[in-house]
């Protein structure tokens, strides 16, 4: 499977979607050679490569009405409505341990993007570029604006990538695949709205034009990027994963019974797909 890279898209909670179709990749030993996702998608992309098959139900699922993970208590307390520390602290160093040494040892280009919030340009991390500063990279890669705080690393100030580049397929080519398989956590279809912007967040990000910039144009590169992938689908380059069912997950979600659902829902629709990805990976 030279040259056949795994794009994953975010989309906050509805990435427990991708999370069930990397389950049944994992249970099948189907493990591409490279790997590169924003947001939700980095976060499910990391335990896929470190081959831990629960990992990503547990950490999306069974701890999701945990206080410190989302709760409007972390808003008022920290302003982040996410708990950020929980999740890139306490989860993979305490509560659901990452395995870094698998991780690092595994054979997988692994790659991140994220948002440089100055110039509003996507940045890519490959492995040589965070080294053991993984954790750091995912969750710069995971900060949405207003529900989270700015991540510096590297000399930059970053945030979340699915702003500048919410689904990286153009990164995945340019880095000499020829063929992708791309997991989108949108049903065929939709298309992204322009988003209006307050008094509030133009001033609360005046410090980062880059960022204000990219927020502004986000539905436009999303929209082209669908477009261009459909376009690359039916050439034979890419192979579209997407959710069948409508979907009943937002952005943010705390019911287990839905996002159990949609995890189920993941592994269902690869499995009807699974002859047609066999063949395309062959």
């Amino acid at each position: 499977m030279e040259n056949i890279g795994l794009v994953l898209e975010g989309g906050g909670s509805r990435g427990v979607y991708t999370a069930g179709v990397l389950r049944y990749l994992m249970e099948r030993d189907i493990y591409l050679p490279y790997i590169i996702g924003v947001s939700a998608g980095a976060c499910n992309g990391s335990s896929y490569v470190s081959r831990q098959m629960d990992r990503n139900r547990a950490v999306n699922i069974d701890y999701i009405d945990h206080p410190d993970y989302l709760s409007f208590r972390n808003f008022i307390k920290k302003r982040q409505l996410f708990g950020m520390d929980f999740l890139f602290d306490s989860l993979p160093n305490e509560l659901e341990p990452f395995d870094f040494e698998s991780f690092y040892n595994a054979e997988e280009e692994f790659v991140v993007g994220v948002t440089d919030c100055m110039s509003g340009e996507p940045v890519f991390y490959k492995r040589g570029d965070y080294k053991k500063d993984i954790l750091t990279v995912i969750r710069a890669s995971s900060s949405l604006p207003l529900v989270a705080p700015v991540v510096p690393f590297d000399g930059r100030m970053l945030m979340d990538g699915g702003i500048s580049d919410p689904i990286p397929i153009r990164q995945s080519e340019k880095d000499g695949n020829r063929k992708n398989v791309v997991i989108l956590t949108r049903n065929r279809g939709y298309s992204k709205k322009p988003q209006s912007f307050g008094w509030y967040f133009r001033k609360k990000y005046r410090d980062y034009p880059g960022l204000l910039k990219a927020m502004e144009n986000r539905h436009r590169i999303y929209n082209e990027t669908l477009d261009y992938i459909f376009e690359e689908e039916i050439k034979g380059n890419v192979f579209v994963i997407s959710p069948v069912e409508r979907l009943d997950v937002g952005r943010i979600e705390r019911n287990k019974d839905k996002l159990t659902a949609l995890y189920n829902q993941g592994m269902e629709d690869v499995v009807k797909l699974s002859e047609s990805l066999k063949e395309f990976l062959s």
